[in-house]
């Protein structure tokens, strides 16, 4: 094995607009408040396509603005996104070679240029993603992160597609549903928060995300009303 250390990226930067920030800095604090022992954070959908991973990367970087040390995990091993966010720098290592023992934890975490936010990514795609979630070697990793960092973010697939979230969100301190607006219906969210409660998962709520906020529709009328005079107008039209 190489002798190498932990790896070094370059995000790539966006600019979210105002709402966008103050819904993550809210979905933060209600985590925040959720108790102290709320470290580690599952992060689903129903179906792909809902910004989950988005939700866990935005989330993410704004406890990382909050001084806190935050390490997110892809662990959505059959259709990962996230490497998408990486602008500069070679991922050598991610979560599937620790977890089959071709490297150490070290090597496989990235450290980002924004302050206090580091990345462990997905890595080769694998027949057993399942098998090695639900492994003795993930439950190491969590604990181990756990000592090193005040968060653990943990992007998961869609468990209306597979059952790798629950299995993940059993492990985690608890489990956040991201929902996208006019995606799916209401009886199959129903089953998919179902699947999670029988997999004895920790629901700590609900991500409405994706939600049109122009001036035609209610929340762009409210919000616009409320905080246009304070903020001036936002031409952002989607939100969580």
């Amino acid at each position: 094995m190489e002798n190498l250390t932990m790896q070094d990226i370059i995000l790539q930067d966006k600019d979210l607009s105002y709402r966008s920030r103050e819904a993550y800095r809210t979905l933060r604090s209600n985590i925040e408040f959720s108790g102290k022992d709320v470290r580690t954070i599952a992060v689903t959908s129903c179906t792909p396509n809902e910004g989950k991973s988005e939700v866990s990367f935005e989330l993410s970087r704004s406890f990382a603005q909050n001084k806190q040390r935050v390490l997110l995990i892809d662990a959505d091993m059959r259709k990962s996104v996230m490497a998408s966010v990486v602008q500069k720098g070679k991922i050598r290592y991610g979560l599937s070679n620790f977890l089959i023992g071709q490297c150490t934890l070290e090597q496989c975490i990235c450290r980002t240029n924004l302050d206090g936010l580091y990345m462990i990514f997905s890595g080769p795609s694998t027949p057993t993603p399942s098998e090695l979630l639900g492994s003795e070697a993930f439950d190491q990793l969590l604990s181990e992160c756990r000592k090193l960092y005040d968060y653990i973010v943990v992007d998961t697939p869609p468990l209306g597609s597979v059952i790798d979230s629950a299995i993940i969100g059993k492990k985690c301190d608890g489990v956040i549903l991201v929902i996208g607006s006019g995606s799916v219906s209401y009886t199959f969210a129903q089953g998919v928060k179902e699947q999670l409660v029988k997999a004895d998962c920790h629901i700590l709520g609900t991500v409405l995300n994706k939600v049109h906020m122009d001036s035609k529709g209610y929340y762009g009328k409210y919000y616009g009303k409320y905080y246009g005079k304070y903020y001036g107008k936002d031409s952002e039209k989607e939100g969580i």
